[in-house]
């Protein structure tokens, strides 16, 4: 007796991202890791100063709720040269937000090829991988890697324990972004 084998075709997985710029270059985060797009215009009065001379790449804070939402300037994480930012995208269950330049589209990623091996030191963290649109790679951001436990801590201690405005120094100061 001869078994006939039915193959069902595989759906294609498919991932909403934002293509976004910081000093020029692209880069891609999932959509669903943007809580909001805020204009840098918006929240001015809002941010404060954060002084923590080991992470130059946060300047500012900002409060949500109970807790502070630390800005990551994208270009400098990345080690490129300072641009001026236009956008922040708060990220969603994180205490990140990004400083970027602009949004160049949102659209579809069908395929997350794995990282090559040469990305071998701190980036490992900051990409879940890199994609291809339009002939173009462009890298997959990671949320999680713009800023580790210990990093939040010293930002926390810069800021008085994770509250704004109860410790002295520039942590009460506003400042714009």
């Amino acid at each position: 007796m001869r078994r006939t084998v039915e193959h069902k075709p595989s759906g294609v997985r498919t991932e909403q991202i934002i293509l976004f710029r910081a000093s020029n270059e692209m880069f891609a985060i999932s959509s669903g890791s943007v809580q909001e797009v805020r204009s840098v215009d918006s929240l001015s009065g809002a941010p404060v100063a954060v002084s923590e001379p080991n992470l130059k790449k946060v300047r500012h804070a900002i409060r949500r709720g109970d807790h502070n939402v630390y800005v990551v300037n994208t270009a400098l994480h990345f080690g490129l040269r300072p641009s001026p930012a236009a956008l922040i995208f708060i990220l969603r269950k994180s205490r990140v937000a990004l400083l970027v330049d602009s949004i160049e589209k949102m659209t579809t990623m069908t395929k997350l090829q794995a990282l090559p091996g040469a990305f071998c030191h701190e980036e490992r963290a900051w990409y879940r991988g890199l994609t291809v649109l339009d002939q173009n790679v462009i890298p997959v951001i990671d949320p999680a890697g713009f800023l580790t436990a210990e990093e939040l801590f010293h930002l926390d201690g810069a800021t008085g324990s994770g509250t704004l405005g109860e410790a002295g120094g520039t942590a009460g100061a506003q400042a714009p972004i």
